[in-house]
């Protein structure tokens, strides 16, 4: 697969005030999924902060944050076996200030990169249980690959555009090279 599916579909929004995040994120998951039931157990944890699952529809669907808005994307499983999606905002005061030096080991880092990283790790799987400095990403904005150790394939990736201040990037996994 060279870029995105063409099932994927991205919504976003302003979470707001009182209002938690994750409820406004299954909103929008909801708004291109109609009647999605969803769940989003840890499988090592049981607690529910693990990947979200949509149970009786054909597809799969991630959540990111960044600052005030909840980021979600829906993609069909004929097309994907799972995706990941990650934003962060163009300027973080607390990210800046502490950086993301050492974070992808010797490579530089920067936002668009850690987005890559992220989204990859969402789609793998394994989350930030696997060292993000392991994850190798090469190509473009259109598409880029990474390969993840211990995953047969590589993963696919785009970079997107997403609300105003917000890098954003998702990641695809397949059963099949």
């Amino acid at each position: 697969m060279t870029g995105a599916p063409t099932s994927l579909r991205l919504a976003w929004g302003r979470v707001p005030a009182g209002l938690a995040r994750r409820t406004a994120a299954w909103e929008l998951i909801r708004d291109l999924v109609p009647g999605a039931a969803l769940s989003n157990r840890c499988a090592r944890c049981g607690g529910d902060h693990g990947p979200v699952r949509i149970a009786g529809a054909e597809f799969e669907a991630s959540v990111t944050y960044a600052g005030d808005h909840a980021v979600v994307a829906v993609v069909s499983r004929a097309e994907a076996a799972a995706v990941g999606i990650d934003a962060e905002l163009v300027d973080d005061p607390r990210r800046d200030a502490v950086g993301l030096a050492g974070v992808l080991g010797e490579r530089p880092a920067d936002v668009r990169a850690w987005t890559r990283v992220e989204a990859t790790l969402k789609a793998d799987g394994r989350g930030l249980r696997l060292d993000p400095a392991l994850v190798d990403v090469v190509g473009t904005a259109a598409s880029w690959t990474a390969r993840v150790p211990g995953r047969a394939f590589a993963l696919s990736g785009v970079d997107l555009d997403g609300p105003t201040g917000i890098v954003l990037s998702a990641a695809f996994a397949t059963t099949s090279g």
